[in-house]
């Protein structure tokens, strides 16, 4: 019994992940909504970061864009293809632990993949950052490097 639902998630995620990578291949943008997730702005995610002391941010993007551009100030990097729901519990508490996921911005599916992963393990406090580094950025918000 274990070993089914184990290879239903697998595919689950699997599907979910293949499925947002074609999609952005293709040109499209990431989605409007995520199910299971709160889409911030960058205003709300700054919001959320100063008001929320157990929030965890995830930079979503590869090494390679964090290490030439910076990124937000106390983000975890765990990019997305080593998003996992134990990479997770790795760095969340509980699945009540919110968290908030980013990555380059609309023409990037790294955090919609990532979200997608926290949803199907179960975490119940999903804040997705659609605009993601491109926003952020483009706002004048403040970089670590």
């Amino acid at each position: 019994m274990l070993t089914s639902i184990t290879r239903l998630v697998g595919a689950t995620l699997f599907s979910l992940v293949f499925g947002t990578a074609t999609a952005l291949a293709e040109g499209k943008e990431a989605p409007e909504s995520i199910p299971g997730t709160n889409k911030v702005t960058a205003e709300q995610a700054v919001d959320l970061i100063m008001n929320t002391p157990d929030l965890v941010v995830i930079d979503s993007r590869k090494s390679s864009d964090r290490e030439a551009s910076g990124w937000i100030e106390g983000s975890v990097a765990l990019p997305d293809y080593d998003t996992s729901p134990e990479s997770l519990a790795k760095h969340l508490k509980s699945k009540d632990t919110p968290v908030l996921f980013y990555c380059n911005g609309v023409k990037c599916g790294r955090s919609v993949t990532a979200s997608n992963v926290a949803v199907a393990a179960g975490y119940s406090k999903i804040y997705w950052f659609r605009g993601g580094w491109e926003e952020w950025t483009g706002k004048g918000m403040p970089v670590a490097k």
